[in-house]
């Protein structure tokens, strides 16, 4: 027999061999970590990330980044805006409250805080264009907030507020924290 005819005549028995039963004492459909390890290793393949279990994870709303230029400008506070109105229409309280300053979480707790909108329907966030200052070193933007939804007896409901975000303008000694748009103040009123 030519050397083909060989692997062709053994070729239906290794397959069935490779089918067969698990060794004794290892479970049926057991992995071997070493071997699955070793062939991404070899390969240069990082392994996959465990799937995540579904519906358990928040979504992130950090504000994306920006070029310099854009973070410096209104584009950069708007941005920052964005994603606390995002948050607040996703009833991500918790990550809404996460971007406001200290001294507006002092005001509000957690639960203060979604209390504001725990029993509205679906709510609507809108923030028209602002306006920047300068003054001493810092650039403020200030925008008016305006949230609407229903409460759960269907009526209308309308909460209306500023914000205002400040950044303190390159100058040295300012940390990273404080050269990007972030929350200084922030009023909420229910209006009706």
């Amino acid at each position: 027999m030519d050397r083909n005819r060989i692997c062709a005549a053994l070729l239906p028995a290794l397959v069935l061999a490779a089918c067969g039963p698990e060794p004794t004492g290892a479970p049926e459909n057991a992995a071997t970590p070493a071997i699955e390890a070793n062939v991404g290793e070899e390969a240069g393949v990082p392994p996959l990330p465990a799937p995540a279990a579904p519906n358990m994870a928040e979504p992130d709303l950090t504000p994306p980044a920006l070029t310099p230029e854009a973070e410096r400008g209104a584009e950069g506070a708007r941005n920052v805006l964005l994603s606390f109105a995002r948050a607040i229409e996703l009833k991500q309280f918790g990550q809404a409250r996460s971007l406001l300053s200290p001294a507006d979480q002092r005001k509000w707790s957690r639960a203060e805080f979604a209390a504001i909108f725990a029993d509205l329907g679906k709510i609507t966030v809108a923030i028209p264009d602002g306006a920047i200052e300068g003054a001493a070193g810092s650039s403020y933007y200030t925008a008016p907030v305006s949230v609407t939804a229903h409460d759960k007896d269907g009526r209308p409901v309308r909460i209306e507020g500023n914000a205002v975000l400040r950044r303190v303008n390159d100058v040295e000694g300012a940390t990273a924290a404080q050269t990007r748009w972030h929350f200084e103040t922030l009023t909420l009123d229910w209006t009706h």
